[in-house]
């Protein structure tokens, strides 16, 4: 990487500096507008348009937009397709069984929900926020975070035109810095900048290691008679059995399209687990492949999720900024939902920033904030159900499914965990277990109909990545993949990445790394897994990565 001291960049000054046109950042944007239409404001997205890199499942719950835009549909939200149809299954190979509804949680009813594109809810939130004055800068990676001492100042953005070796190239343009009064920092799940400003200021100290899953999905095009818009589905159990947690989800949207994803808990231990071909393998279940024969796959993408919940919140806010939605981890778990909670961290930050500049302050802690996320709506829903990631980890499906439903009854009728408050222990990548202690498993070959090879299907997610600059995805140590990881973890790299970036090829000299980059789909899953956490994800240039349409 280049020399910072070495380069001069021009300065821009802003009220509040936005990173990420995600449903976090944009929402706060729009409220700080609709506070004071003076205030300057921007936000800096990394995708080559607002939405390019914006994957969800998702069921909206719509608290956050009707806090933000009360009249949202006369205003042609992309939000319209009402859940009609909710059911929950627990398969094993060759059948299913559902389990009623009525014992579940009231929380887990997804009635008076939306399912969406939360890509085009972000690029009408973009149209909404660019009406009142907010500028949004797509293709704009923000790679560096600007201190002043222990004061987040700002961003640079936009560096480009880097070569392989990370030395300027003829056409470089060293990019700018955004100073902000304030910092809002909305990367998403593993944020490169987020990862930084909490590792530098021990945001997380006193709070429990964050977890994470990894989603991948689908979108299918399924015949018309098959389709029924508003049916929403999930599953537990099958393929994955006790090999790891995770489950499915299946959302009937519009136009016969229909979402197809699963997620795989990324404390998994054994090192042999595929999770990618676990997804392929899952759409073989009867269930699953009734409703897609005679469909076709229009489009694949992944992302971590964050799954540590409300334990695993580091300190929200620090001098100079905030964490908003993905980039704390404000996902409600049971209920796969994190978009309306990531929508009123927006608001919660904008109201904070807003009374704070009206106050004459800039660059301090928005302390305000960090207490309106804990005790408000959103340190509610997540208190709820804290206890059911870690009861699954401990237990596995059945008995998770037993207390943590016990506990969500007792959260939600009285206000407190019957279970207290458990923890989660080990990061993701400490739980990797050793390969001796395992076999590989022998997974079905992907039939081009209803499964899919991993590079075929990364074709699908539009993604591209400028071959001439520097790889994005950095070792701390070249040495440790072949020396480290391949004898003792069979180098899980080759498996867990679901857009096939990694692989261990043999030649005349032996085993050595190669890393894809050209492939990547930035879901980070890499920076979380790697059991020797040597690998770093950074931002490639502005614009390069997935190019999802509708995910």
């Amino acid at each position: 990487m280049t020399d910072d001291m070495q380069i001069e960049r021009e300065a821009m000054e802003y009220d509040v500096v936005i990173v990420g046109a995600g449903p976090s950042g944009l929402s706060a944007a729009i409220r700080l507008k609709q506070i004071d239409p003076d205030l300057s404001v921007v936000v800096l997205e990394k995708g080559s348009e607002v939405g390019a890199h914006i994957l969800s499942g998702a069921v909206l719950d719509p608290v956050g937009l009707n806090r933000l835009i009360p009249d949202w549909r006369e205003k042609g939200a992309p939000v319209r397709t009402e859940v009609v149809d909710d059911n929950f299954y627990v398969l094993g190979e060759a059948g299913q069984v559902r389990v009623p509804n009525w014992p579940m949680p009231r929380l887990m009813n997804n009635h008076g929900n939306y399912i969406v594109s939360m890509g085009s809810v972000c690029r009408w939130l973009a149209e909404q926020a660019e009406e009142l004055g907010v500028e949004i800068f797509p293709g704009m990676a923000a790679s560096q975070v600007v201190w002043d001492g222990d004061r987040v100042k700002g961003v640079v953005a936009g560096e480009m035109g880097l070569q392989s070796d990370g030395t300027p190239g003829p056409h470089y343009e060293p990019g700018m810095e955004l100073h902000g009064k304030y910092v809002f920092i909305g990367e998403g799940v593993r944020g490169s900048l987020a990862k930084e400003i909490i590792s530098r200021l021990n945001l997380s100290d006193g709070h429990e290691p964050q977890k994470f899953g990894l989603g991948m999905k689908e979108i299918w095009e399924v015949s018309p008679e098959k389709f029924r818009q508003g049916r929403v589905v999930h599953t537990m159990g099958w393929p994955l059995g006790k090999n790891a947690g995770g489950g499915s989800f299946i959302y009937h949207y519009e136009d016969n399209l229909v979402m197809v994803g699963f997620v795989v808990h990324l404390n998994y231990e054994n090192p042999y687990l595929y999770p990618y071909m676990e997804f392929q393998r899952f759409k073989h279940h009867p269930m699953v492949a009734e409703l897609l024969e005679g469909g076709k796959r229009i489009s694949y993408g992944a992302r971590a999720i964050s799954e540590g919940g409300y334990q695993s919140l580091p300190e929200l806010s620090f001098a100079g900024g905030v964490l908003l939605g993905c980039s704390a981890g404000m996902v409600n778990v049971p209920r796969i939902k994190g978009n309306h909670n990531a929508m009123i961290s927006g608001i919660e930050a904008a109201e904070a920033a807003a009374a704070a500049i009206a106050a004459g302050r800039e660059g301090d802690r928005l302390e305000d904030y960090d207490r309106a996320v804990r005790t408000g709506d959103i340190g509610k829903d997540l208190k709820k159900v804290r206890n059911v990631k870690p009861a699954w980890s401990r237990y596995g499906l059945w008995p998770s499914l037993v207390l943590g439903g016990m506990d969500m009854w007792g959260a939600g009728l009285t206000g407190r965990n019957i279970l207290g408050g458990w923890k989660h222990g080990k990061t993701d990548a400490e739980a990797t277990g050793k390969a001796a202690k395992f076999k590989p498993i022998d997974y079905p070959k992907p039939d081009g109909k209803l499964s899919f090879d991993r590079l075929t299907n990364v074709a699908f997610s539009f993604t591209n990545h400028e071959e001439s600059q520097p790889c994005h995805l950095k070792l701390k140590d070249p040495t440790v993949p072949i020396r480290v990881n391949l004898p003792e973890y069979a180098e899980p790299a080759q498996r867990y990445c679901p857009a096939g970036v990694y692989e261990v090829v043999e030649d005349a000299n032996g085993p050595r790394f190669v890393i894809n980059f050209q492939n990547c789909v930035h879901c980070k899953t890499c920076d979380i897994k790697d059991p020797s956490q040597n690998i770093v994800w950074t931002t490639p240039q502005g614009g390069d990565g997935p190019n999802y349409p509708n995910m």
